[in-house]
C-alpha cells in the first residue's frame, strides 16, 4: 500500500506537467481572400458560430498562415465575398476589400425557387454566380438553403467582379498564436458525416 502512494506522488508531477499544456483557440469564418502561393487565408469572422444562422459581421478581416503540415490540411478554401443573403428583406451584404468593410446591397427579386438540389436541372453543371450586366441581374445557388435566385441590382454595384458575389468558404481553424493556423477545416468542403 506505500508503495502504491509512493508510486503515486511520483506520477503526480508528471501528470501535473502534462495537464497544463497550453490549450489553442478556435476561430470560424468565411474566407474573402486566399493566396494559394503564399498559403494564406483571410476571413470573415462569424460572430455566432452557428451553422444555421451564422453572423459574419466582425472587423477587421483575420489573416492566418495555413498549416506547414499538410496533414492539418483539408481541402483549399474557395474566397468570396457575398457575407449574407437575406431574401425575405431583399438584402445582400458583400466585403469589398478596397475600402476593407462591408457594402449593403438592396435588390429586387426577379426569380426565386427553393428546394433545388445539386441536381436540378436549373443548377446542374453551371457556375455560379452568373452575372448578366445589361439585366443588372445576378443568379445566385445556395446548396446549403437549397435556393436559386435571380437578383436585380442598382447600376453602382454593377462594378464588382463575378466572384464578389459569391460565397466562400466556411473554415475552422484552430491557433495558439495569432495569424498561424495550426489546424485548418474547410467546413463547406469536408462532409463530417462521410463513412
Amino acid at each position: 500500500m506505500r508503495r502504491m502512494w509512493l508510486n503515486l506522488l511520483l506520477a503526480l508531477p508528471v501528470m501535473f506537467i502534462l495537464g497544463c499544456g497550453e490549450y489553442g483557440k478556435v476561430d470560424q469564418g468565411r474566407v474573402v481572400a486566399f493566396d494559394k502561393e503564399k498559403k494564406i487565408v483571410t476571413i470573415i469572422r462569424d460572430k455566432k458560430i452557428d451553422t444555421r444562422n451564422p453572423d459574419y459581421s466582425y472587423l477587421p478581416p483575420l489573416t492566418y498562415s495555413l498549416p506547414t503540415d499538410p496533414a492539418e490540411m483539408g481541402p483549399e478554401p474557395k474566397a468570396g465575398g457575398r457575407l449574407k443573403l437575406d431574401m425575405e428583406k431583399n438584402d445582400l451584404y458583400i466585403y469589398d476589400p478596397e475600402i476593407q468593410n462591408f457594402v449593403h446591397v438592396p435588390f429586387t427579386v426577379v426569380e426565386k425557387k427553393m428546394g433545388v438540389g445539386r441536381e436540378n436541372p436549373l443548377v446542374e453543371g453551371k457556375t455560379f454566380p452568373i452575372v448578366d450586366k445589361e439585366k443588372r441581374t445576378i443568379t445566385l445557388y445556395s446548396a446549403r438553403q437549397k435556393m436559386y435566385a435571380v437578383v436585380q441590382v442598382a447600376e453602382e454595384f454593377m462594378k464588382y467582379p463575378t466572384e464578389e458575389w459569391d460565397a466562400g468558404d466556411e473554415v475552422r481553424i484552430y491557433y495558439k498564436e495569432d495569424g498561424k493556423s495550426l489546424r485548418f477545416m474547410n467546413i463547406t468542403k469536408t462532409d463530417i458525416f462521410k463513412k
